[in-house]
């Protein structure tokens, strides 16, 4: 048996309640709406389940002391919502950028997002035991929100930090978005010898800086590196072999354009492909670095669901959802997707090639993203990898298939709801790894979490059709205001497959840039090195625009300066320093309340904007705007989350 700790029995022992049930399914919805926004602006998601668990410890305190397995439950359905969030804005937006799709159909959008994430949770079930019982992965993010539930009502209480940042963190987006007192990014550019442009942007949104924090400073340096290359030395190259003038004829920029305009239409037209190679050759690599590890959680898999496990007494601890159920569950979701394939295909051969093709990748890669999830978190797991590498191959596929005389634009749809149904059971199973390892460390009921993870897809998917279709009414999905940089780069890979015009080229190149990082990860570790470098994080770099990129890695720099400014010469580094725990959670939880107020207050100014129809409600657009002023209020931002996260540990 392992040695693991076993809550008390009795009323700590109660973890499915009505109350539990409805807050899990608005905390899921809250935060679903939350991370996509995030998702569509910044390009990146953070994981959300400590922010849940302090939130449902504040509420269920308030209405009535909960246990800490109701807490853990409900932080399950929550950052299940969150995850689901992440797996629909890296794909579906891609469907109105291609044209196929002028809105979002609400039916259409909530049941493929729910057939994709069901099948996320029905394809962890029998990996459980294998990827957390049986093996020591770290599981950070649920190692952290067990660690928060432990500490019960020092982590209710601090809620009032997160609650404070999403103020503020509403306050300044109010500023910048609804009344226009400065643009959304500062960015500088100028023509070096003639013609070659230097270039540097920041956005001006303490969210993405936020962002930076969380995920910590050697991937913000990373993310940031990848933006150089893309910037400082892969678009000054291509412009010196091309010729500058060529280009802007080509691309259709006028001889007037400012150095700018010129770099972000070369990114947008052709560098960005560089992501494109650099993520699908990180995708394979997750599938080989993690192939013994994942064929032995694979084999377990397979022959749980051999096993009848009605026929085996079972510790509470140790029930998970019948075997059974789940085989039948996983048949029952082929047809759906059978369903929305042949809508698109109209070839039933195909079609159903396609949906078997799906679940078998599905499995596949839902097991890839849990166990790098237990590696690196869920914040850092390669799911646009998986995507796009699935998109790309799909594409692929259905073009032979289909035969080159086929409409690329059906085609090119068809390839990315493949990848949408993959990209959501990989996002969910990843997320689900961490909460099933919180609820491991605190003696909960696997089965009970099982449910609540279909309650937070169920409240996430009926939630997010609505999300997009008043984020795309009033930003327009894909333009400067709300890029959605994952999206935007889906549909221009499986477009180019089928109109076969893909820069193939380019996209060769960033498959050399990510087997470059990659044999300089692997020289680092076989070297026994501290600092390693994972080609996904590059990889995001790549294709984000710089602005972006520079933001996250002022966060990143910024959780440096706190790290350094509570390093403990008092405890070892293995040992739990109970200061240097309350400056980590004070920082993440103010960090993610910037994230959550931004992001809400975004949504909350495209509602009436959507309805109107008028992007210029408030008067105050019409001042003259400071740069200045937006950078200072950033740096503001930043320096009283560093000034909290440094208290806190001073004062323990």
């Amino acid at each position: 048996m392992e040695n693991r700790p076993y809550v008390s029995p009795g009323e700590n022992m109660r973890e499915l309640t009505p109350r539990g049930l409805v807050l899990g399914v608005l905390l899921s919805a809250v935060l679903a709406a939350a991370n996509a926004y995030l998702g569509l602006f910044a390009g990146m998601t953070v994981s959300a389940s400590i922010p849940a668990a302090v939130m449902s410890m504040a509420i269920l305190k308030l209405l009535r002391k909960g246990t800490i397995l109701e807490n853990n439950a409900v932080q399950t359905a929550a950052s299940a919502g969150e995850s689901l969030a992440a797996g629909v804005i890296f794909t579906f937006p891609a469907l109105v950028m291609l044209g196929h799709w002028t809105s979002f159909n609400y039916l259409e959008t909530a049941f493929i997002a729910l057939s994709g994430g069901t099948l996320g949770v029905l394809f962890t079930i029998p990996l459980r035991r294998a990827l957390i019982v049986r093996q020591a992965l770290q599981f950070p993010e649920g190692v952290a929100t067990a660690e928060v539930l432990k500490s019960g009502t020092e982590g209710g209480s601090s809620v009032i930090y997160l609650a404070a940042a999403a103020g503020l963190g509403a306050l300044v987006k109010f500023a910048e978005a609804g009344m226009g007192l400065w643009n959304a990014a500062l960015e500088k550019a100028a023509w070096i010898k003639g013609n070659n442009i230097l270039f540097f942007g920041i956005n001006l949104s303490p969210a993405l800086m936020a962002v930076g924090y969380i995920v910590g400073l050697r991937i913000a340096v990373l993310v940031f590196a990848g933006g150089v290359i893309t910037w400082w030395i892969a678009i000054p190259a291509y412009l010196a072999l091309h010729g500058s003038a060529e280009l802007m004829g080509e691309l259709g920029i006028g001889a007037d354009a400012g150095p700018a305009e010129v770099a972000g239409r070369l990114w947008s037209a052709r560098l960005r492909y560089l992501g494109v190679g650099a993520m699908v050759v990180g995708g394979l690599w997750a599938l080989v670095s993690i192939r013994s590890a994942l064929g032995m959680a694979l084999r377990e898999g397979l022959d749980a669901f051999k096993k009848s496990s009605g026929k085996v007494v079972q510790l509470r601890t140790d029930l998970d959802t019948p075997m059974s159920w789940v085989m039948i569950g996983i048949g029952v979701m082929i047809v759906p997707v059978f369903i929305i394939y042949q809508r698109e295909i109209g070839q039933v051969s195909i079609s159903l090639f396609m949906a078997l093709i799906m679940v078998l990748a599905g499995f596949l890669f839902s097991a890839v993203a849990g166990y790098m999830a237990g590696l690196v978190g869920s914040s850092n797991n390669p799911i646009s990898g998986v995507t796009i590498a699935t998109i790309l191959s799909a594409s692929l596929m259905l073009l032979v298939l289909l035969g080159t005389g086929s409409d690329p634009l059906r085609g090119a749809a068809a390839a990315i709801l493949i990848g949408a149904v993959v990209c959501c059971a990989a996002a969910i199973a990843g997320d689900n790894m961490q909460d099933l390892k919180s609820g491991y460390l605190l003696g909960a009921t696997p089965r009970n979490q099982q449910i609540m993870q279909f309650v937070g897809v169920l409240a996430a998917a009926l939630v997010l059709p609505l999300v997009l279709n008043i984020l795309h009414q009033a930003y327009v999905l894909g333009s400067d205001k709300l890029s959605a940089p994952q999206a935007s780069l889906m549909a221009s890979v499986a477009s180019g497959v089928f109109r076969r015009d893909l820069p193939w080229g380019l996209v060769s190149a960033g498959a050399g840039i990510a087997v470059a990082i990659i044999l300089a990860d692997e020289f680092q570790r076989r070297r026994g090195a501290s600092f390693r470098i994972p080609v996904l994080a590059v990889a995001v770099g790549l294709y984000l625009p710089f602005e972006l990129d520079s933001a996250i890695m002022l966060g990143g720099m910024l959780a440096w300066a706190v790290e350094r400014a509570t390093r403990s010469r008092q405890f070892n580094p293995d040992d739990h320093d109970p200061a240097k725990q309350a400056s980590e959670r004070t920082g993440l939880l103010f960090a993610s309340g910037l994230i959550t107020g931004e992001a809400l207050l975004g949504i909350g100014l495209a509602v009436p904007i959507a309805v109107s129809n008028n992007p210029d409600l408030f008067p105050l657009q019409q001042l003259a705007s400071s740069d200045w002023l937006g950078l200072a209020i950033v740096l503001g931002t930043g320096y009283t989350l560093y000034h909290l996260a440094v208290k806190a540990y001073r004062q323990r």
